[in-house]
């Protein structure tokens, strides 16, 4: 049955009521609301086609540590069937967005083009689209799914040969980026993940890695304005093929970026991509005295880096806490990067972007002063009480009204047009 929407005098009646609320405890919805607005979130492209990309191959490739599951009607088949369905995401979601590509989704007229080949201009009609969208493009290089992938190792190949290719290939990204942050004007975020591992315990555990530290050292090489780039790198904990040995570990790259200083390269840390009982959150406040930005990979691992659509749990709540208290938001890039091919698609994006959104929300909404005052006299019952009740505080209200000013559906009445593309649009495929 079809969800009903709030009318503007509800929606205003309601906030206002939590406006008191929070007022009372020396909060200011308004400040939180325009620090919501200014805070963008990157939506990934590959939540919309399972990770499957356009490229034109030549031979065959393997997934390379990387896979989306299930079978949901309505997959995007091409780039233009990806923008429209990206199109009735952002419609859907308030406030500042922006989209992130993989190499993989390279538009190459029907060509094969190697991924050491490509250039800005297999990416023109991704450019003219974001414009169009009012958005800006974000970027990663894809050292997956690629024959030259399949041994496990790309930028920590023994072969240099390999080596050399996927060092072609970083750069080409990075050329690629520059192109887009140039053109946007806004810095294009380029993220470096790669895949390298073994299944069962290697012996040499220590030449990949130098192997790998030297291959970024000729990427980053090439230099770019600031203005138009700025690079992350991601480590992992393991992956599929990769179970015992991950070559870009946690540790890794904190020496590789702390011993770079010059370079300008920020970490990365995706939610999934730790221990499964181990969480993020608190390892914002231990970068934040040495790191000048951070790349945020929002995520939701269950059992494993399986990449779960994120909801609005603790762990989400924890993560933004920790950004608003240690004073680092605004150094802070978000983006998304889950992939689920057993729900409605859109549904994915627009699920786990709202819940970002309403996780920082719920952030800048906590009357901190309050809380740390209470820690520092000892008050810890005190602080610990006011951190329950504000669980159930009014802060829904706020982001609705949130949604209302940027003109989108309110409450659960978007429901309703995800329901009418998935049955009208997608399903038709």
């Amino acid at each position: 049955m079809p969800f009903k929407a709030m009318t503007a005098a509800e929606i205003k009646q309601r906030y206002e009521l939590a406006q008191k609320y929070f007022a009372d405890l020396g909060i200011d919805t308004e400040d939180a609301l325009k620090a919501l607005a200014a805070t963008p979130i990157s939506l990934h492209c590959w939540q919309g086609d399972d990770v499957h990309g356009f490229e034109v191959h030549d031979s065959s490739v393997s997934g390379g540590g990387i896979l989306s599951t299930g079978n949901y009607p309505g997959c995007a088949m091409n780039a233009d069937q990806l923008r429209s369905d990206a199109e009735v995401a952002l419609k859907l979601i308030p406030g500042l967005k922006r989209f992130n590509l993989h190499a993989i989704y390279a538009e190459t007229d029907g060509k094969v083009v190697d991924r050491d080949e490509i250039t800005p201009e297999h990416f023109a009609n991704w450019m003219k689209w974001a414009k169009k969208q009012g958005v800006a493009l974000d970027f990663n290089p894809t050292f997956f799914a690629h024959p030259l992938a399949n041994s496990g190792y790309t930028l920590s190949n023994a072969d240099k040969k390999v080596r050399e290719f996927w060092i072609r290939h970083g750069k080409q990204s990075r050329e690629i980026a520059a192109a887009m942050g140039k053109a946007q004007g806004t810095p294009c975020i380029v993220n470096h993940w790669v895949p390298d591992g073994a299944k069962d315990q290697p012996i040499d555990r220590l030449a990949p890695r130098k192997f790998l530290r030297d291959s970024y050292d000729e990427i980053f090489s090439v230099k770019y304005s600031p203005k138009y780039i700025r690079d992350g790198v991601e480590s992992k904990l393991f992956g599929i093929g990769a179970e015992d040995y991950t070559v870009g570990s946690h540790e890794f790259y904190m020496s590789y970026v702390a011993t770079r200083p010059n370079q300008d390269i920020m970490l990365t840390f995706d939610m999934g991509h730790f221990h499964p009982t181990e969480t993020i959150h608190d390892k914002i406040a231990s970068v934040a005295p040495f790191q000048k930005e951070l790349l945020l990979h929002v995520s939701r691992g269950i059992r494993w880096d399986s990449d779960h659509v994120v909801n609005f749990n603790d762990d989400l709540r924890n993560l933004f806490l920790q950004l608003v208290r240690c004073n680092f938001l605004s150094k802070t890039y978000i983006a998304l990067d889950f992939f689920d091919g057993s729900i409605d698609r859109i549904g994915a994006w627009v699920v786990g972007t709202r819940a970002a959104q309403k996780a920082l929300l719920f952030a800048l909404l906590e009357p901190t002063a309050i809380l740390k005052k209470f820690e520092k006299d000892g008050d810890n019952a005190m602080k610990l009480a006011l951190l329950e009740e504000l669980k159930g505080a009014p802060w829904e209200a706020v982001y609705d009204e949130f949604c209302r000013r940027n003109k989108v559906t309110v409450g659960n009445a978007w429901l309703n047009d995800l329901y009418d593309y998935d049955r009208k649009v997608a399903r038709k495929r």
